[in-house]
């Protein structure tokens, strides 16, 4: 019967003339180097297997040192060379979902394998391995190091993807003039620069990863593949920089304008009060109910108040006109 971590593994052997492809069994599958030609991909799905991780490490004579480090599942983004193997741990977002969530990714490459741990369930290597089976392109006829450039490139693009698909940016003055400042808005644009700073934080600490493998020194690796993926990670991460850039300037512009709008009212209030209130003073003089005040018993004191009243409201609206308040 088959332990879970035999039932969370599966294992691809290839070569330039053949491949392999089955779920992994510690019985006949625990030797990763075969001493041939081939290539070995090992890919495990949950960490908590630790003695079948022991019987891994013990088995195939790699570094002790490796137990330690899958304890730590909170590691986040390392490289470490282990005398002919390279040990690297990568905390990745995952993109098959709307929810962006995080996993840790521990790689353990040599010459001639490639062990693949993922903290959860799913990836987007398939096409990787419709490749192999295929036999398309050189990747039969590389090392492991060719297929953790295949796969640290698969990462990349997802993070592409995913980001021009998740992180769409408006029109800054469409979205001015559509939306306000609400509670809810605020929040959505929170929400938008939470989801840019994670997609930066893991944009970078993959660029660290490559930057480090660059460096590596490890009998049978080529380290020319990474400068390429390099150069694709520091494009995202600019493009990221520049939608940050731009969200910020949308925030301001948008707050200027709301306030802009918010002066332009209270100016009309301004407007409003100063042509109303000579005439509240007016009405409030000839609405008291003193006897001696000729101008009540005037016939044309009312008329008269009303031309008076008409005289300030147009004084007062030359004057705005020339001071050009409207």
């Amino acid at each position: 019967m088959k332990t879970d971590f035999e039932e969370n593994s599966w294992v691809i052997n290839y070569s330039p003339e053949n491949y392999s492809n089955h779920k992994f069994s510690l019985e006949n599958d625990l030797l990763l180097s075969k001493g041939d030609k081939s290539i070995t991909w090992v890919n495990t799905y949950g960490l908590d297997y630790m003695e079948e991780f022991r019987q891994m490490v013990n088995g195939n004579d790699l570094d002790d040192f490796l137990l330690r480090l899958l304890l730590n599942q909170k590691m986040g983004n390392k490289v470490i060379v282990l005398e002919d193997q390279l040990f690297i741990a990568a905390r990745i977002l995952k993109t098959e979902h709307d929810t962006m969530e995080s996993e840790q990714m521990y790689f353990v490459v040599s010459k001639d394998f490639n062990w693949c741990i993922q903290e959860k369930w799913g990836d987007h290597f398939d096409w990787i391995r419709q490749r192999i089976f295929e036999n398309k392109g050189i990747i039969r006829k590389k090392r492991a190091d060719y297929l953790l450039f295949f796969i640290l490139e698969t990462l990349i693009t997802n993070y592409k993807d995913k980001y021009e698909e998740t992180v769409v940016m408006e029109n800054a003055l469409d979205a001015i003039v559509k939306r306000e400042p609400t509670p809810e808005f605020m929040f959505e644009v929170e929400q938008k620069k939470a989801v840019i700073q994670d997609f930066k934080k893991a944009a970078q600490g993959l660029r660290d990863i490559i930057i480090k493998l660059e460096r590596v020194q490890v009998k049978g690796f080529q380290t020319k593949y990474f400068s390429e993926l390099r150069e694709q990670i520091n494009g995202l991460i600019a493009d990221i920089d520049s939608d940050i850039m731009e969200l910020e300037s949308q925030i301001n512009l948008f707050f200027s304008v709301q306030g802009h709008r918010l002066n332009e009212v209270m100016k009309t209030l301004t407007i409003f009060s100063v042509v109303f209130i000579p005439l509240t003073f007016l009405a409030g003089i000839y609405g008291m109910n003193f006897e001696n005040m000729p101008e009540l018993r005037s016939p044309y004191g009312y008329f008269i108040l009303l031309g008076v009243m008409l005289i300030v409201t147009i004084i007062s609206i030359v004057i705005f006109k020339r001071k050009k308040w409207f």
